[in-house]
C-alpha cells in the first residue's frame, strides 16, 4: 500500500534578520492509510512547523513531499489552496466556526470553495452527513452558542469531513476543553479512524496521544521517537469510567 504521506529528508529553515533557524532538520517519515497518528514534542520541536508542512500551508526549504502520491514540496500558492480544499480537513483548537450561522451552515462552507461546484441540495445532503458522522444529526440548525464546547468541536470536525479529504489533521484539537469533553472529542476521532479516515493530530497532551494508534515525538527539528501505542486507551469504556465515577460520587453524602 502506497504511504498517504510521504517526507523524504525534508528541511525548513525560516531566517530572523541575519539568523537562520532551523526549524525541521532532515526528517523523513511516512503515514499510510488509516492511520491515527498523534506528533508531539515540546514548544520549540518543529511540531508547528511539520504540522504546516503537512498542511500545504507552508513548502519545505529542502526535501520532497508526497501526499496521496503528489509531489507538492514546489507547487505555487494557488495549487495548494486547491489542495488543501480537496486533501486536508483542518481542525483547530478554537474551532473557528461563524457564530452567526448554523452549524448546518458552517459545515457548508468548504464546499464553497470546491473545485467542483455543488447544487444547494448537495451541499446540504453532504453537510447532514458529515453531522450524522460525528453524532449531532439532531443540532444541524444550532448556532454555536447553543452547542457545549464538545459539539462546537464536532462541527468543526463535520466541518473538516464534507469534502471527503485524503486525512485530517487536527491542531490541539482538545486544548479548550475540560478532561470529559475531551474524551467525547477523542471517541469521534477514534470512531472516524474506525472508518478508515486518516487522522494525524498534534498535541502536548500525553494522555490524549494515547488515544492514538501511533506516537511521534519531536526535538530539535528531528523525530526522536516514532513507536505503536502501547495499552492504547479507549474513548468509549473511558466515557463509561468517568460516568460511573459522577454516579458514585453523588451517592457519597
Amino acid at each position: 500500500m502506497s504511504a498517504l504521506i510521504q517526507l523524504e529528508n525534508i528541511r525548513k529553515t525560516y531566517f530572523t534578520g541575519e539568523v537562520e533557524v532551523h526549524a525541521v532538520r532532515g526528517l523523513s517519515l511516512g503515514v499510510q492509510p488509516g492511520e491515527f497518528v498523534a506528533v508531539m514534542g515540546a514548544s520549540g520541536s518543529g511540531k508547528s512547523t511539520l504540522m504546516n508542512l503537512l498542511g500545504c500551508l507552508d513548502r519545505p526549504s529542502e526535501g520532497r513531499y508526497l501526499l496521496d502520491g503528489q509531489d507538492v514540496s514546489d507547487l505555487d500558492g494557488d495549487t495548494l489552496a486547491e489542495i488543501r480544499n480537496a486533501k486536508i480537513g483542518f481542525v483547530f483548537q478554537g474551532f473557528n466556526l461563524l457564530s452567526r450561522t448554523s452549524a448546518l451552515e458552517n459545515v457548508e462552507l468548504p464546499m464553497l470553495y470546491a473545485a467542483g461546484s455543488f447544487s444547494s441540495h448537495e451541499q446540504r445532503e453532504r453537510a447532514l452527513c458529515a453531522l450524522d458522522l460525528v453524532g449531532l444529526e439532531g443540532r444541524a440548525h444550532h448556532h454555536p452558542n447553543q452547542l457545549s464546547g464538545g459539539q462546537q468541536q464536532r462541527v468543526a470536525i463535520a466541518r473538516a469531513l464534507v469534502n471527503q479529504p485524503a486525512m485530517l489533521l487536527a491542531d490541539e484539537p482538545t486544548g479548550n476543553l475540560d478532561s470529559q469533553t475531551s474524551v467525547e472529542v477523542m471517541e469521534t476521532f477514534q470512531k472516524l479512524n474506525d472508518q478508515g479516515i486518516t487522522i494525524v493530530l498534534v498535541t502536548h497532551e500525553l494522555d490524549i496521544a494515547r488515544f492514538t494508534k501511533r506516537n511521534v515525538v519531536m526535538r530539535d527539528g528531528h523525530v526522536i521517537r516514532d513507536a505503536a501505542v502501547p495499552d492504547r486507551f479507549d474513548a468509549s469504556l473511558e466515557l463509561r469510567r468517568l460516568g460511573a465515577d459522577q454516579e458514585m460520587a453523588q451517592l457519597v453524602p
